[in-house]
């Protein structure tokens, strides 16, 4: 079976202290292009930089630390409870227990705190995953149609959480389908179809 191309002629720029939505259908590519972003996928072919470091070759894993992609599926132990998950990335981190306690009370997980996370709904391991990234303060924040099975109160989360990875000089792309959720959060956006955007 021959290779099949899912990105082609990509030119994009994010520059710090900015956010940038980008849309398109299902199969575009917009997944892809956050793996490359996040370091989690080299190019076949072309070149460029993630946070100063080529986006092929080694040094992509030195600014790796630096990211934060949350996507489709919850990167969450399951067999852990919600504080022990942050406390795993707090101790990776340097940073404390109380600290872990504090943001799980911001995004409203304070009395779940020591639930499994296989006991948790969908949206509270979303949560639970906003509550790392206030913790960690990326300097580039990646968001895979972050909005999807979010009560009210917690979509303001995710852009309290992107407001202020930009206003810290960061940048943050954010892929979705919600035109109308993403525009406030957002300085610009790009479309993508048949692996290019635009």
């Amino acid at each position: 079976m021959g290779a099949t191309t899912i990105l082609r002629d990509v030119d994009v720029s994010v520059a710090p202290g900015e956010a940038v939505g980008l849309f398109g259908a299902n199969g575009a590519g917009k997944t892809t292009l956050l793996r490359i972003l996040a370091t989690l996928l080299a190019p076949s072919a072309g070149d460029g930089t993630i946070l100063g470091a080529p986006v092929t070759g080694s040094a992509r894993y030195d600014v790796r630390p630096q990211i934060s992609l949350i996507g489709h599926v919850p990167a969450l132990y399951p067999e852990l409870t919600l504080r022990e998950n942050l406390q795993f990335a707090a101790r990776i981190g340097g940073q404390t227990d109380q600290r872990v306690d504090e943001v799980l009370a911001t995004v409203g997980l304070a009395d779940a705190a020591d639930r499994r996370v296989a006991a948790c709904s969908y949206g509270m391991q979303r949560r639970a995953e906003f509550a790392r990234e206030l913790m960690r303060a990326p300097t580039l924040l990646l968001l895979d149609e972050p909005h999807t099975a979010l009560d009210a109160a917690a979509v303001d989360l995710v852009g309290h959480i992107t407001a202020g990875v930009v206003e810290r000089g960061g940048a943050a792309v954010v892929v979705s389908h919600d035109r109308t959720r993403v525009a406030p959060m957002v300085d610009r956006t790009l479309e993508i179809a048949g692996g290019t955007v635009r």
